[in-house]
């Protein structure tokens, strides 16, 4: 199988390529590629090494399976064209509100893929680990109403933005991403600010959490918060259903769910933090516990790393399955 990486120096593009040789993707041939700035560098497979080179070069080796990390204005311009060839895994925001484009978490809803998608949207990286948790929860007591607020590391930025934050603490000016300082601060400024006042990573995480669990109907707000944390992204999620619950039934579910791992022993000091997700797939649920103001309402906190299960992992993992369904 001829495998393309388009962002192959990027944060994610980097663990993309990482992954493929930890799960033993059965790659012939990679051809890591990335803007022109970056074409000539080198990165290693398998203990080779290997150029990285332009996507125009990516292109023409008419790669069997192309996993983009590279931006929505290139996934926009070069995503159809090599989905003439093989099977696209997008990881930006370019296709993910698609209607003719599924939008995959693999342990969610991996079985609505067919032969027929040519383009496969990776969701948003705290889309990820707040779907993973709520569909088990939906499937069984169905949801009305969910206010999500999230505590967002500078490594969902890019590297500019860790460089700021690093800059910070060492007292050095920094080249500045945020419109304020991050280091001992947190900004309510994920992404964009729109016309009704939310960002636009508030607005993903609502639209992407109805689309992949097929449920517009479901009432969501969100704030979503940077906070001066290298890597992990963690959530404050409160969930309104329309059936009654036992706690010990929610635990036991979460628990027998494929990829999630419950974290929940407050009075030894046990709960998901990410410190603990780093390098880590799976996602951490955990300060399980009925919201005592209205019936049928529960909270939790989740947390997960955010450039593996939140970006590079899901894609690979959508790689998997199609492979294994043969749909590459």
């Amino acid at each position: 199988m001829k495998v393309c990486i388009i962002g192959a120096t990027g944060l994610v593009g980097r663990t993309m390529i990482k992954l493929l040789e930890e799960r033993k993707i059965p790659v012939n041939q990679l051809i890591p590629a990335a803007s022109e700035r970056s074409a000539g560098k080198t990165i290693t497979f398998r203990n080779n090494e290997i150029k990285v080179a332009g996507i125009s070069e990516g292109l023409a080796a008419k790669p069997d399976l192309v996993l983009f990390s590279a931006g929505g204005k290139i996934s926009k311009k070069f995503a159809p064209a090599f989905a003439q060839y093989g099977k696209v895994i997008d990881n930006s925001s370019a296709w993910r509100m698609d209607p003719e484009i599924k939008l995959i978490v693999p342990e969610v809803n991996a079985g609505v893929l067919n032969n027929n998608d040519r383009i496969i949207a990776n969701p948003n990286c705290s889309t990820i680990q707040l779907v993973m948790v709520l569909a088990p929860l939906h499937k069984k007591y169905f949801i009305n109403r969910i206010v999500i607020s999230t505590y967002q590391s500078v490594s969902g930025s890019g590297a500019t933005a860790i460089n700021q934050m690093e800059s910070e603490r060492k007292n050095i000016t920094p080249n500045m991403f945020y419109p304020h300082p991050i280091d001992l601060n947190c900004l309510p400024h994920c992404g964009n600010f729109t016309d009704t006042g939310y960002t636009t990573e508030e607005v993903k995480l609502i639209d992407e959490t109805r689309k992949i669990l097929n449920d517009q109907a479901l009432n969501i707000t969100a704030t979503a918060v940077r906070i001066p944390v290298l890597g992990g992204h963690s959530e404050s999620v409160n969930i309104e259903f329309s059936k009654n619950f036992e706690l010990h039934d929610i635990i036991n579910l979460l628990n027998n769910s494929a990829g999630i791992k419950v974290t929940d022993d407050p009075k030894n000091n046990i709960y998901p933090m990410p410190v603990n997700s780093a390098n880590r797939d799976e996602v951490f649920v955990g300060r399980i516990r009925r919201d005592q103001s209205r019936k049928n309402c529960l909270n939790l906190w989740i947390v997960s790393d955010n450039i593996r299960k939140g970006a590079a992992t899901n894609a690979v993992q959508i790689a998997e399955y199609m492979l294994s369904q043969s749909l590459i």
